[in-house]
């Protein structure tokens, strides 16, 4: 097992077909005790209740540091440590530059950016208590090559700042044995993108993609999982692209 006992927080985790909760999936087959944050209690217990009885779900706003804070000492009164944090939880709003209003622009930056800084401080000074800890973020391809398919440019600034806050981090808490490293998936089938795509969207999608197909959600999990496991113990800044080479660099 490759994450045996070790204690794994996913935020967002709790959609049926999203990145969050395959990820909460293969970390759970690997031998974590995971705990799933989605905004309504109801959705993320029953997530977690559909892993095992050794698994939590919690329900925190990213957006909110107190929230975050709560939910991060619940999880250290129940398990005693924090050994990972997966920040998935995020938004996305399909705008063009100049329809991009105040309320638009705030609503994706907090969930993506600052959800991502609130959740990263609430669990650091148990990492560094424990001198361990790999907190994963998650960016985007959009970050990468400005802009996506579904996302305007304002998700692509906040996915771009992930990565600049990420790499800081890594800077930083590196002396703490704390790990911080970033994955930009690409155009991944979930429930946010699987109703939207044409047929010729698709295939005109995938003429662009080496490896022939779109990304399913298991393909970001398993990234997530090799980060926040010992195999990658000498990792840390990386920002590791899952895109089927849609971006190759």
């Amino acid at each position: 097992m490759l994450l045996d006992s070790k204690v794994v927080i996913v935020t967002g985790a709790a959609s049926p077909r999203g990145i969050g909760r395959a990820t909460a999936n293969a970390l759970a087959a690997q031998g974590a005790k995971v705990v799933i944050l989605d905004l309504k209690k109801q959705d993320a217990e029953s997530a977690a209740r559909d892993l095992g009885e050794a698994h939590l779900g919690l329900a925190c706003d990213v957006t909110d540091k107190v929230a975050c804070i709560a939910a991060a000492k619940a999880v250290i009164e129940k398990y005693g440590r924090v050994d990972g944090l997966i920040n998935n939880a995020g938004i996305t709003q399909p705008l063009k530059t100049m329809d991009i209003e105040a309320g638009n622009f705030d609503a994706v930056i907090d969930v993506n950016l600052r959800g991502t800084l609130y959740m990263s401080q609430a669990v650091i000074p148990q990492m560094r208590t424990q001198k361990s800890g790999s907190i994963v973020c998650m960016s985007s391809v959009s970050a990468q090559r400005g802009g996506g398919i579904f996302g305007g440019p304002h998700y692509s600034a906040a996915k771009a700042g992930v990565l600049g806050l990420a790499r800081a981090m890594a800077r930083e808490l590196g002396s703490d044995n704390i790990r911080v490293n970033s994955i930009t998936p690409g155009l991944i089938q979930t429930d946010i993108t699987g109703d939207k795509l044409t047929t010729e969207m698709r295939a005109d999608i995938i003429k662009g993609i080496p490896l022939g197909r779109l990304g399913d959600a298991a393909d970001v999990a398993n990234a997530c999982l090799f980060l926040s496991s010992d195999l990658s113990a000498y990792l840390t800044g990386i920002t590791l692209d899952v895109n089927g080479g849609m971006l190759i660099h």
